[in-house]
């Protein structure tokens, strides 16, 4: 089994859609194109599903609005074609996969996201941030289910928090840009993570994904709200502190499931060959002393991060890497 993290380069969701379920037929996931601009990268596609909060693009990025403007159409209107878009291809290629992923940005991302109406970060209010929390979740709970509905398939959630290592560090630029966004304690950071890790596993019936792809993911934090699946870019592990290592073995060993990057989410100047690709994740398994076969029991090969920034040509490269990875790691090639 493999998967992708979730954004696509182009503008096309038809074209995207059918390229997933061709390369990625046993856990595609419902692809993200940003190049289509405000309202479909991260922030503005996860605010597509807010119920009673919307959001207006604004020059520093997206604010609260009093009401669904042009802004928020636009974003709700790319989400129902995406998942359009999703439904004709599955008829098209006649296929029924068992799971189908979606994405949505974590909440201390969107909370650091978006902005409140004097300009300040939703995360610096904690009554602003339980409230677009709730929001998500029940917006979310109702694309589970026409996702659910339309696709015949369970539906795992994948929780996207690249930002989580900035609000843990309080490295977030205030509104004035002269000072820095309070950090946020890491129980705090923990047990609100847990709450939508919680509702997700609730709604779903499936293992909820925590991506977090920088370079010293905070895998203990993350493991502690329940998640049952880690998403990290395993090519940043080489020179990882002995203190990540083990937080990762520990984890790894408990039963999480580790989704790995291995493929280069931009086009690389050499193509890595399918042993090269995988040598990131044999060389953890071994430094953390695990059987390989570990890599076939709980882990699924990704790329490193989303596809967006990738040529069309490496794009599709990519995604067939990942699944010869996936069936390498249940069928190793002679010599691994």
């Amino acid at each position: 089994m493999a998967t992708g993290i979730g954004s696509m380069p182009g503008t096309d969701p038809a074209e995207a859609a059918a390229i997933v379920l061709g390369e990625l037929p046993e856990f595609p996931h419902l692809p993200e194109l940003p190049a289509r601009g405000a309202g479909a990268d991260l922030i503005g596609r996860t605010a597509a599903l807010l119920v009673d909060l919307a959001v207006e693009v604004v020059p520093s990025g997206y604010r609260v609005s009093a009401r669904p403007g042009r802004d928020h159409r636009r974003a709700t209107d790319l989400l129902r074609w995406d998942v359009d878009a999703f439904e004709d291809a599955l008829t098209r290629a006649g296929a029924a996969p068992r799971l189908v992923k979606t994405q949505v940005a974590g909440p201390w991302t969107l909370a650091a996201g978006v902005e409140l109406a004097r300009g300040h970060r939703v995360l610096t209010d904690p009554g602003a941030t339980r409230d677009f929390t709730e929001s998500l979740l029940e917006g979310l709970a109702a694309h589970i289910r026409e996702l659910a509905d339309r696709t015949g398939a369970h539906v795992v959630v994948q929780f996207d928090e690249p930002t989580l290592p900035s609000v843990l560090a309080g490295a977030l630029p205030t509104a004035s840009g002269y000072g820095t966004v309070d950090a946020v304690p890491e129980p705090e950071a923990r047990d609100l993570l847990a709450t939508v890790v919680s509702a997700a596993r609730a709604m779903t019936g499936q293992r909820v994904i925590v991506h977090c792809c920088g370079p010293r993911p905070p895998v203990a934090l993350l493991r502690g709200t329940g998640a049952g699946a880690l998403a990290l870019d395993a090519t940043q592990l080489a020179g990882a502190p002995g203190s990540l290592l083990d937080e990762i073995g520990e984890a790894w060993d408990s039963g999480t499931v580790f989704l790995l990057g291995l493929v280069p989410g931009e086009t690389p100047e050499t193509w890595p060959s399918l042993y090269d690709a995988a040598s990131p994740a044999l060389r953890l398994a071994d430094r953390l002393g695990f059987a390989r076969s570990m890599l076939a029991e709980r882990s699924v090969p990704t790329p490193t991060c989303g596809l967006a920034g990738a040529s069309a040509e490496w794009m599709r490269r990519a995604l067939a890497l990942t699944r010869d990875l996936g069936r390498a790691f249940a069928e190793p090639p002679e010599g691994w």
